[in-house]
């Protein structure tokens, strides 16, 4: 088997999160090499980012309906913590941009692919969850692929212990995830150096506008002094994503102090709270305007965003407004929310329609895994029936997350049992195969001894037969299966090539031949009789000489020998030749071609079958004038009688021609015969002339004939 026909087994079931648990490793036991740098420690800092998300418990951030719903109460908390994240590395924002390919449906080499284009044409932090994605899917499709590659390694009687398997594709993905992993820890490191120097500045700036209320100094010069703070707050850069929002709450904590302690200039503060409230509406009507927009992944991102502004951007309002705006703020955030939760709810009624789609699949899979068949044939077309119930399992769409591992193991479970029964079949296709294999030896031999041969007539339906054989035979051992077969196409194929040329070459001689007989026509058209019986007579036997003499034409001017023959007919007419006389003078041109070609073998092979005529016209009068004996009224006024005797008459007449065709040929071979004894008894002077002997007995036999034909002449004229 190819490694194609083997992923019947291990290719992902459409849609689930998580279709199986391969190995965490990647890599099953198997000869093949282990996971390039899974080895190594990973970065504390990548295993902090996935184990911080309190929403999913697994540091991935809930993002778009696909991801499942957050609680309603945390839908605050699901936008602080992708800001966070998005925070740390504003690269990091292009994740959401990046699309998520339908990796279950994948091969093995293309998610290789894949994760080889990621890599080359994205930044490393925006790909984790792709390459996570890819991942998954390329273990479990490769922990598959090596169980049945071990199964058929113990069916063929090896042991399991002994089971290695080295796979190229295998080799490049470790690569690859190695190259990513490397690039991902080395970002991350470089990174944790800023993050970590952005913490302490933004720390320091948060102690100095604390100070603030403390300072010894004119109210105009604190408020100047806090707007320098302020700008070196947002120049400061970002943290670590688990700092994030406790730094932000500390410093907005003392933001707000530090207006309660402009009450002394309240001029100042007011300023910048009617600012800050005119900025926060509009942040407000901006996300009240999402709860219309149907793209639910768009309306969040632009929530995030704005909640961003909202807390990076925007300081304090009053207090007795501050809770009336937060609300307000709040509730449009909910109601997006409250949309996403509905969706990821009908989703979840598709995913159980999914499952009940999925589970009849399966069980339609086990019914034919327990009736496998015994025959190539009906094998063959129980594995279509399969490959096509495998491709509705992955197209019918995720299930529930519960379900999933269940539905993937009975899936797997049921495909399996077919292919390790129809395996077990095939393993005893061995002899067959053999005896295959020398019927189509046998085959071959035949087509390369007729690949040059001339005879078309015989070589071109053999041709065909032994190739329709061919394709009735079944397979050989994979090893001689394709040599023997292009050596058998490459017979055929020069035998065909040299019949279609003929056949060209034949095509231009018949559209010569077919300007010659279309010449000949007209001219018999013009034809006029002189009055003159012998010379019309002449005439019109050469006009029926040259029309014989001319070869083939194509197929669709056969008409033009029927326009030939009607003329020529008339002709007979106009001259009293009945139509017997007129086809012994027809034949008679016949006879005239086969003199002048000195082929004795086709004067006898003609005489053959003018004697095998001669036999049915007699027995078919026998059998009409037994008929005429089960008459119960036989007289001729019976219209049934009448039919039978006018059908031997018409028997009679036919038979008085081929009879007389028989005698043209007697006197042909007679004279032909007498022509090579008088060659004969120059070379063998002295020896007994037994030829010349058959010769006279043949002479007598033809003047025994005439007479027999002449006495059942006179009879019928009688």
């Amino acid at each position: 088997m190819s490694e194609e026909e083997n992923k019947e087994l291990h290719e992902a079931a459409g849609g689930e999160e998580t279709p199986g648990k391969p190995d965490p490793s990647g890599s099953p036991a198997t000869g093949s090499s282990g996971e390039a740098g899974e080895a190594g420690e990973v970065d504390k800092r990548v295993k902090t980012e996935e184990a911080e998300n309190p929403v999913t418990g697994t540091g991935e951030k809930v993002e778009g309906p696909e991801a499942g719903p957050a609680d309603a109460d945390d839908s605050e908390k699901e936008i602080d913590d992708s800001n966070a994240e998005d925070a740390e590395d504003s690269e990091n924002e292009r994740r959401h941009q990046i699309p998520f390919l339908d990796y279950h449906a994948l091969s093995m080499e293309n998610l290789v692919g894949e994760l080889q284009r990621l890599l080359r044409t994205e930044k490393v932090q925006a790909i984790r969850r792709h390459v996570d994605g890819i991942k998954q899917e390329f273990d479990q499709k490769f922990q598959e692929f090596i169980e049945q590659k071990k199964e058929e390694f113990v069916d063929r009687g090896g042991n399991e212990a002994d089971f290695r398997y080295n796979s190229v594709t295998k080799r490049q993905f470790n690569e690859l995830y190695a190259e990513y992993r490397e690039k991902r820890n080395q970002y991350y490191k470089e990174l944790e150096q800023n993050l970590r120097k952005n913490l302490t500045i933004r720390q320091e700036i948060i102690e100095e506008l604390k100070g603030l209320v403390n300072m010894e100094e004119d109210m105009n010069t604190t408020y100047q002094h806090f707007k320098d703070l302020q700008e070196r707050w947002r120049r400061a850069g970002p943290v670590p994503r688990t700092q994030y929002n406790d730094v932000w709450r500390t410093y907005h904590h003392h933001v707000e102090i530090f207006y309660d302690f402009l009450h002394l200039n309240r001029e100042l503060r007011d300023l910048d709270f009617k600012h800050n409230l005119e900025e926060k509406l509009k942040l407000i009507e901006r996300a009240e305007a999402l709860a219309g927009e149907p793209d639910l992944n768009k309306a969040f991102r632009e929530l995030q965003t704005l909640h961003k502004i909202w807390k990076e951007e925007v300081g304090p309002v009053a207090k007795d407004q501050r809770e009336a705006i937060w609300d307000r703020f709040s509730a449009a955030t909910k109601t997006i929310h409250q949309r996403r939760q509905d969706h990821f709810r009908e989703l979840e009624k598709r995913h159980e329609a999914n499952l009940e789609t999925k589970k009849q699949l399966i069980a339609e899979i086990a019914e034919i895994a327990d009736n496998v068949a015994s025959s190539h044939r009906t094998i063959q077309k129980q594995i279509r029936q399969v490959e096509a119930l495998r491709e509705k399992f992955f197209q019918a769409g995720k299930v529930p997350q519960q379900d999933n591992e269940a539905t993937w193991s009975a899936f797997k479970g049921a495909v399996r049992k077919f292919n390790r029964t129809k395996n077990a079949y095939y393993k005893n296709l061995k002899k067959e195969q053999q005896e295959n294999l020398e019927k189509k030896r046998a085959l071959l031999a035949r087509a390369v001894e007729l690949k040059d041969s001339e005879d078309w007539d015989a070589a071109t339906p053999e041709m065909k037969r032994i190739q329709q054989e061919w394709k009735q035979i079944g397979h050989v051992p994979r090893k001689y299966s394709d040599k023997i077969w292009k050596e058998f196409k490459t017979a055929c194929n020069h035998y065909f090539d040299r019949l279609h040329a003929r056949r060209n070459s034949s095509n231009a001689t018949e559209r010569q031949n077919l300007e010659q007989k279309e010449k000949i026509l007209d001219e018999l058209k013009g034809f006029n009789l002189s009055g003159k019986r012998e010379a019309d007579l002449k005439n019109i036997q050469e006009f029926l000489s040259r029309w014989k003499g001319v070869g083939r034409i194509p197929g669709n001017k056969k008409h033009l020998n029927a326009k030939f023959y009607k003329i020529l007919d008339a002709l007979f007419r106009k001259l009293g030749v009945s139509k017997a006389e007129a086809d012994i003078l027809k034949y008679g041109n016949k006879i005239q071609k086969l003199s002048d070609e000195e082929d004795s073998r086709a004067i006898e092979q003609e005489r053959q079958f003018v004697r095998k005529k001669i036999e049915e016209n007699k027995s078919a009068i026998r059998q009409l004038e037994n008929n005429l004996e089960f008459f119960s009224d036989p007289s001729e006024d019976n219209p049934l009688v009448k039919d039978v005797i006018a059908n031997i008459d018409r028997q009679k007449k036919t038979l008085a021609n081929w009879k007389a065709k028989l005698k043209k040929l007697n006197i042909l071979r007679n004279e032909r015969n007498r022509a090579e004894e008088a060659g004969d008894s120059e070379d063998t002077e002295g020896e007994t002339d037994t030829d010349g002997q058959d010769s006279e007995n043949q002479d007598s036999e033809n003047q025994d004939s005439g007479n027999s034909e002449k006495a059942e002449a006179s009879q019928q004229s009688g």
